[in-house]
């Protein structure tokens, strides 16, 4: 068990070694101020590789198998960013009473649902990713032994607000 601890500190710690780092600006009380992430285009096609990727990492420092992205998984989690932007609150329902479940069946994915992280934030995927692998409930779905699929969604306001949606599924 001190093993596994140790490994997702370790792994936590990579995580945020891989953040982009700017200089912060401090705020009259010291603190520094909030900066937020502006997803381009380019970045949109970047950030379900670069998930993945980081995800397939932790996950082979504890020695599971890497997840494949699934389209289906992505639209059901890009759907329900927009749905929880929409509803304005970080939910695993749809506006519609849905789950998790039913919405990747809607999008055609018929496998097993294993679980769903979401996040409402003005951070990149990298730090919401971080904050994910440090609560256990979180961690557990994208480090499930049993998980083989991987859906990764999003939608920006124009306030640059971030509603981030995580699926994995077998």
């Amino acid at each position: 068990m001190t093993n596994l601890r140790t490994i997702a500190v370790l792994s936590a710690l990579a995580l945020a070694a891989c953040a982009p780092r700017t200089a912060q600006q401090l705020g009259p009380d010291g603190q520094p101020i909030p900066v937020a992430y502006t997803i381009t285009e380019r970045e949109a096609a970047e950030i379900p590789i670069r998930v993945q990727g980081q995800v397939n990492q932790l996950r082979a420092n504890l020695g599971l198998s890497p997840l494949m992205l699934n389209p289906q998984l992505n639209a059901a989690s890009v759907a329900h960013s927009r749905d929880m932007a929409a509803q304005n609150r970080a939910w695993h329902f749809g506006s519609d009473g849905s789950s998790p479940l039913d919405r990747a069946k809607r999008q055609g994915y018929f496998g097993g649902v294993i679980g769903e992280n979401i996040s409402e934030s003005y951070e990149n995927d990298i730090q919401t990713l971080n904050a994910w692998m440090q609560t256990r409930d979180t961690r557990d779905i994208i480090m499930d032994p049993t998980a083989t699929q991987l859906g990764v969604g999003w939608y920006q306001e124009p306030s640059k607000k971030v509603w981030w949606t995580m699926l994995t599924g077998n």
